[in-house]
């Protein structure tokens, strides 16, 4: 047999071993003791000059195992149904005010790649102000505009001559701007979010704002 051959056997069953053990400790001494033990390996090969490659990115798998997820507290059905409605709706509405004006531009993409992200946070976690609590503050990405025009639509809050007068928040008859604008729809968006990707660096400040409140 090969030199390297052997090597290659010994490898395997070095990692064998080590699987077993990490297996071994997980059922013994739970999650807890595997994340220290795996910590005093990381501080000793960082010690021994080992060059540990550096990861901004967890393994794309639920951080929740699956035993302990509780069950999904809406009606998925009825959901998905309402979300489907949503996002056909926001298309619609762009591609309807770029037929009635070339070139008036706007996104379908962004809306419809996020609407069960933005469906769930509707459903579920988002709230609004009221008598005991003043409200979530959130960024909505600009872009995806449309899809949260398209549901406030089907709750009411927008009429049926503010989606067809989609970017043309000037009209005599209502409409609607293109993005997140406080100033030109102070009774819809709370936040400027557009351009430049002001979303998610503005919602880091308020954040950090908010934790200076409390002290």
């Amino acid at each position: 047999m090969s030199d390297s051959n052997k090597d290659l056997e010994t490898h395997e069953l070095e990692t064998k071993e080590w699987l077993y053990s990490l297996d071994y400790v997980l059922e013994h001494g739970g999650p807890e003791r595997v994340t220290e033990l795996l910590q005093q390996l990381q501080i000793r090969a960082h010690k021994a000059g080992v060059k540990i490659p550096f990861t901004a990115n967890t393994p794309y798998i639920n951080t929740i195992p699956r035993e302990k997820q509780p069950p999904f507290p809406g009606n998925r059905e009825i959901e998905r149904r309402i979300k489907s409605i949503i996002r056909w709706n926001a298309m619609a509405m762009v591609v309807k005010a770029n037929k009635q004006e070339s070139g008036i531009g706007g996104h379908i993409s962004t809306y419809a790649s996020a609407a069960t992200l933005y469906e769930i946070g509707f459903n579920h976690f988002f709230r609004g102000k009221g008598e005991d609590y003043d409200g979530d503050q959130i960024y909505f990405q600009g872009h995806a505009s449309p899809g949260i025009y398209a549901r406030a639509f089907l709750e009411g809050r927008l009429t049926i001559n503010q989606l067809q007068n989609f970017r043309r928040e000037l009209k005599p008859d209502g409409g609607i701007s293109s993005y997140p604008h406080p100033w030109l729809m102070p009774g819809f968006w709370e936040f400027p979010t557009v351009s430049m990707g002001l979303g998610p660096i503005m919602a880091i400040y308020q954040a950090r704002f908010n934790r200076y409140l409390e002290d």
